[in-house]
């Protein structure tokens, strides 16, 4: 990785009428370019505007420069070294204190993922308890209403990755660019889907339940259909929340997602419980939460001194420099959500009751799992500096693995303790069906396999995507699809029932934690091989 340096040397000229100021005569200046994208093309650098408070302080266009001036860059280097002074303390730190950073990062970091199932969740619970036909459609409907909001997690991961590598460089106008290219890209894609849903919708459904399941297919539709409707905000708000992690604020987004998740509460328990709406009240509610919430993550930004409601149309070139990076994020996560879709496509095949029961097991899974999301946005926001940073150093970056590692395992034995014990031990939180709950309890071992590997396989896959091994994850997710989808047929069809679909999770979340663990501690892996050029040429600007 080679990065080119200018050094700019300034005079002060002492023409103020403060003849005491305490600045050296001359001030040099490093001005580096990091081999990562900038999306404005023609900037003019160390091009610094006259502005002159008084006659007496001018900057002088042959060196000299005003004390305002000085002042500012001096402010800015600061906010700089109090950036970089945060990821070394961490990096610095014994195994111990570095999971207690971790712990205080990632806590309030897990409202971003949070947010979209634990609405959800809400919504099977309430449902469960009026209708066993809803709570079935409810399956093949939060797959279109989620799952494809998974497709577009990598406008997530190329915001936050953006954002902190221009704030690295103290770059605020940048960020501000970035942050409004971005805002544009999520409201297009959730207009996209908007319409898609609108148009395809039911087609899609009558497709994914099939012949057998027509009856529920009207009330998905339903479903579907509401919460199509926050689309644009859902999107947006995602690139929002990733640009305040991005600049390691991880209090936003869990303010959101209490509000939010208070707003769809109330909504299911009035329209449902006292209403009536059945399954139509309970996709208004979570649509309103999620509007509020989208809405509460850009007022952050806007109090943070960013325009949050500014809105950038990318150029081409901008657009390629996105694609390069987030192509191999939205492949990864397309086997991840194909395969989940699979597995609600064979379960759906399986007849009502059971597709009830396996919409009560996924929705639980989900929400603990998305607990082991923030370790690996931790490794995205920390990893970079000790891989590509000026201060390399990759035993430090090695032991901060570690550290994720073992909290992941930790949340995986504890989280997989308790959200097994919760459909074993309570059922009737989400349905009285005695046939349902039956179906649940078959599943709990596969349950606990899959759930207990998750967190740490998360922090070994954000680790790669910290260290632009893009390729790699792509490809290995891809092939995790290809073959936990060929076992999971192969299960299904030899007469293993839900129990089959199960266990090809098992096989699915073990392959990915392996695949990624060996690629880590191979020597040609980012936290072993001196040769960077390979990852850094990954994200190069356009």
């Amino acid at each position: 990785m080679q990065i080119h340096c200018k050094t700019l040397t300034f005079t002060v000229s002492s023409i103020s009428s403060n003849h005491k100021l305490s600045f050296p005569s001359s001030i040099t200046l490093r001005a580096c370019k990091p081999p990562f994208p900038s999306f404005r093309s023609s900037v003019k650098s160390h091009k610094f505007i006259r502005k002159c408070s008084s006659p007496n302080q001018e900057l002088v266009v042959d060196g000299s420069i005003s004390p305002e001036v000085i002042e500012l860059v001096q402010d800015a280097a600061e906010v700089e070294l109090e950036e970089v002074k945060k990821i070394d303390d961490l990096a610095d730190q014994s195994i111990w204190g570095q999971m207690k950073e971790i712990v205080m990062f990632t806590g309030p970091a897990a409202g971003l993922w949070l947010c979209g199932p634990l609405m959800s969740l809400i919504d099977t619970a309430v449902i469960g308890q009026g209708s066993s036909l809803e709570l079935a459609a409810l399956g093949p409907a939060t797959v279109v209403c989620d799952y494809l909001s998974y497709t577009f997690m990598f406008l997530s991961v190329a915001t936050s990755n953006l954002v902190a590598t221009s704030l690295a460089r103290g770059d605020k106008d940048e960020v501000q660019h970035q942050i409004s290219i971005l805002l544009f890209i999520g409201l297009a894609c959730g207009v996209v889907m908007m319409a898609f849903t609108r148009l395809f919708g039911s087609g899609v459904l009558t497709a994914f339940t099939g012949a057998k399941n027509a009856e529920i297919v009207p009330a998905a539709n339903t479903y579907v259909q509401i919460r199509g409707l926050a689309w644009p905000a859902v999107l947006i708000g995602w690139v929002a929340q990733s640009a305040s992690l991005g600049m390691k604020d991880s209090w936003g987004p869990l303010k959101a997602l209490a509000v939010a998740s208070a707003i769809n509460g109330a909504g299911d328990l009035v329209l449902c419980t006292f209403l009536g709406y059945g399954i139509a009240g309970a996709a208004w509610a979570t649509m309103v939460s999620q509007v509020v919430a989208a809405y509460m993550m850009m007022d952050a930004l806007n109090k943070k001194g960013y325009k949050a409601f500014s809105l950038c149309v990318p150029s081409p070139r901008e657009l390629l420099t996105i694609f390069r990076l987030a192509a191999p994020v939205f492949m990864t996560m397309m086997s991840k959500v194909l395969f989940y879709s699979l597995l609600v496509y064979f379960a759906t095949s399986m007849g009502t009751s059971v597709i009830a029961a396996h919409q009560v097991m996924l929705q639980t899974y989900n929400i603990c799992t998305i607990l082991g999301e923030p370790l690996s946005q931790t490794s995205q926001s920390f990893m970079p500096e000790l891989l590509f940073g000026i201060n390399r150093n990759l035993p430090k970056a090695r032991m901060l693995l570690k550290s994720l590692v073992i909290i992941g395992a930790t949340l995986g034995i504890v989280v997989g303790t308790i959200g097994t014990a919760i459909p074993w031990l309570f059922p009737g939180i989400f349905t009285h069906d005695k046939v349902v709950t039956l179906e649940m309890h078959k599943v709990i071992i596969p349950y606990f396999l899959a759930l207990s590997i998750t967190p740490s396989t998360l922090s070994l896959e954000g680790t790669l995507l910290a260290g632009r091994d893009l390729r790699y994850i792509s490809l290995s997710t891809a092939g995790c699809l290809a073959a936990a989808g060929l076992l999971l047929m192969l299960l299904s069809n030899g007469g293993f029932g839900l129990r089959g679909c199960w266990f090809a999770l098992v096989g699915f979340q073990w392959a990915r934690f392996s695949l990624a663990l060996v690629r880590l501690l191979s020597r040609e892996g980012v936290l072993y091989s001196e040769d960077t050029s390979r990852y850094a040429e990954k994200v190069k600007a356009a």
